[in-house]
This record gives structure tokens, C-alpha cells and sequence, in this order.
């Protein structure tokens, strides 16, 4: 049964290229448009993993990482970091609130489909 990935990124565009990504790599794929709408979507369908970009509008990454992980039934579930910040202040904060991993945009689609295939293990 294939993996169910939930991406989330404010970014139309960059959400159509990761879901083409993982769709071709054989992954169900769940587009969310911020963290607000993240948090929903994960609270109503069972995900495998979460890719998230960490500036959005309404609710950022961080943010939706510390409401995912506030659940006691999802503190196992992956959530990558995907975003132009590669500051270690950032990436501190994304590990305190939950995040598994951090990939810096642009990415390379295959970078993109390891990470999400090991992680998933």
C-alpha cells in the first residue's frame, strides 16, 4: 500500500512540483495551502509524512510542527523542513518543535524522494 505524504507550502507552484515528485515516485499525495490548512488535513486523514515549508501566511511551519506534535498519536510521524532558510537558528527552532529533517530549496527531485523514502523506511 503506498505512503500518504501531506505537503504543505503557500507556494502553488512548488506544492504541483513535490506533488509530481512523489507522485511519480509512487506516493499518495495531500496538498495543503498553509499550516492552519495542514493542521486540518492531518487531524482528518492518516499521513505517513509531512513536508512543510516554513514561511507561510496564516500559520508558519514551526508552528503547525508544535500543534502536530501536541497530539499524543502523532509524535512518531516524519516532518521534513523544506525551505529557502538555512540559517542554524532556524534549524534549531524546527528541531525543538518536532521536525525529523530540514532540506534547503531548490531541491533536486531525487534528494527530495530519498529522504522521504528513508525516513518512511
Amino acid at each position: 500500500m503506498s505512503k500518504t505524504i501531506l505537503i504543505v507550502d503557500d507556494s502553488a507552484s512548488m506544492r504541483q512540483l513535490v506533488t509530481l515528485t512523489l507522485n511519480n515516485a509512487g506516493f499518495n499525495v495531500i496538498q495543503a495551502k498553509d499550516g492552519k490548512d495542514g493542521v486540518n488535513k492531518f487531524s482528518r486523514d492518516k499521513m505517513d509524512l509531512v513536508i512543510t515549508d516554513l514561511n507561510m501566511p496564516v500559520m508558519d511551519g514551526i508552528e503547525m510542527i508544535r500543534q502536530i506534535r501536541s497530539g499524543n498519536s502523532h509524535q512518531f510521524v516524519p516532518i521534513i523542513l523544506l525551505t529557502t532558510e538555512s540559517q542554524e537558528e532556524k534549524k534549531k527552532q524546527g528541531k525543538q518543535a518536532g521536525a525529523t529533517g530540514w532540506i534547503v530549496k531548490p531541491f533536486k527531485p531525487e534528494q527530495l524522494v530519498a529522504v522521504a523514502k528513508k525516513v518512511l523506511g
